[in-house]
């Protein structure tokens, strides 16, 4: 297997900040010491699974967006895809709001640490409320590697995130 990323918390400082921009709740200090970093179950596993840092529980419908306080160093020419664990998806419907989350390898050096969040969102057709506990693992990350055109020049920098790149 080839060693490509490596996962870090992002600062308290900014973790704070993009905790109290989503939950206004003053625990920003006490969740991003509760932080574990994404890792796989089992050998065989593709997807690192990213743990929710708090309880949350979505009826059929309700969206949260969740700072999980997590940033990744990927090696050019690697992606990081964000998907929702199986389990989840499979018996709840829980989505990615936009669908495949893509942390791209310049990400990491935004002005918010590159900070992944995850926006996700229980699709139940089955009228179905999805709890999940803190430390729970909730999405799960997969490293794919990707190719470009031969008649690629883009020279352009990122700094952000969330359609960052078609300003």
């Amino acid at each position: 297997m080839k060693r490509i990323a490596k996962f870090e918390k992002v600062s308290l400082k900014q973790f704070v900040a993009d905790w109290e921009d989503t939950f206004s709740d003053g625990r920003g200090e006490e969740v991003y010491n509760s932080i574990k970093l994404p890792v796989r179950a089992t050998v065989g596993s593709a997807g690192y699974d990213f743990f929710a840092p708090i309880d949350i529980t979505l009826k059929p419908g309700e969206t949260v967006k969740i700072p999980t306080g997590i940033r990744c160093y990927i090696e050019p020419e690697w992606v990081l895809k964000i998907y929702p664990r199986s389990g989840l998806g499979f018996k709840f419907r829980l989505q990615m709001n936009n669908t495949v989350g893509i942390i791209d390898s310049d990400y990491y050096y935004s002005s918010n640490e590159g900070h992944i969040m995850a926006k996700i969102t229980n699709d139940s057709n089955e009228d179905k409320t999805v709890s999940i506990k803190s430390g729970d693992g909730f999405c799960q990350g997969i490293f794919v590697e990707y190719g470009i055109t031969f008649d690629d020049d883009v020279s352009a920098k990122r700094d952000g995130g969330f359609g960052s790149t078609s300003k």
